[in-house]
């Protein structure tokens, strides 16, 4: 009896395996939410090792890849692309940063978790705006949490913290903007 069991669950079908992938914002979108109207240059870096190792002391936040992809504006902020993990997943988001240092906006581009969307609620993501790397950039601190998003949450807020820092340690001084320069309108 036990064999014919074992020969009906395993002849059972098997559901496929279904990711869930939320896409809200194209690269485009995101910069003409964060900085419309401005003038916009691919200005992405490949951290030196000393840098990398600034950034990670600083913030606290390693730095899994060295490549920043990063646009800059005519008036010297700076539009992010990143990459963060969630509890299983990656949730790609933008952020802005002006030339001041302090943070512009944020938007939650793509997420991939299956719970957790909290984190693209407009109230939440308003707590970045006005960040620098002296403000406490901490799931409790600054930032609150929100349940059902405890990773979200976390995740974002540590990407936060290192791309501030990484603002500092690359972007702070402003480059003359290259003729292949455009506008998001």
């Amino acid at each position: 009896m036990t064999v014919r069991f074992i020969a009906s669950v395993a002849s059972l079908p098997v559901a496929p395996l279904v990711c869930h992938a939320e896409v809200f914002l194209s690269l485009e979108q995101a910069q003409r939410l964060i900085f419309p109207g401005e003038t916009l240059t691919e200005s992405s870096v490949t951290l030196t090792e000393r840098q990398k190792r600034q950034v990670e002391h600083a913030s606290g936040v390693k730095v899994k890849d060295r490549h920043v992809r990063a646009w800059r504006t005519a008036g010297g902020g700076v539009f992010f692309l990143d990459t963060v993990t969630g509890k299983h997943e990656e949730i790609t988001y933008a952020c802005g940063i002006a030339s001041s240092g302090q943070v512009k906006q944020i938007e939650v581009m793509k997420y991939r978790e299956a719970y957790g969307q909290q984190v693209r609620n407009a109230s939440w993501r308003k707590q970045f705006v006005g960040a620098t790397v002296d403000s406490d950039l901490t799931v409790g601190g600054d930032i609150r949490h929100l349940s059902g998003a405890t990773f979200s949450c976390s995740s974002i807020t540590a990407g936060m913290r290192r791309l501030l820092h990484t603002h500092a340690v690359a972007f702070s001084n402003p480059s003359p903007l290259p003729a292949t320069a455009f506008t998001v309108c």
